[in-house]
């Protein structure tokens, strides 16, 4: 019998990050899509995306709090 869902996923995942301070998973060993880096941080898909949760905190675009931090009050 065949695993489906979360509990057949046993792949290795790696966390990766774009220019706006955006997170997300990418399947380890794939070439990373244009604009993403890789922030050192792999595991399973439940331990990255539980570092995902620990690390950011703030999800708006990094340019959207710039713009927020730029405006006087």
């Amino acid at each position: 019998m065949m695993e489906h869902g979360e509990d057949a996923d046993k792949r290795k995942y790696i966390v990766v990050k774009n220019a706006e301070d955006q997170f997300s998973i990418w399947f380890d060993g794939r070439a990373l899509p244009s604009g993403w880096v890789a922030v050192g941080k792999s595991g399973s898909k439940e331990e990255c995306l539980s570092y995902i949760k620990e690390v950011w905190t703030d999800m708006r675009p990094a340019s959207l709090r710039r713009y927020m931090e730029s405006r006087p009050e």
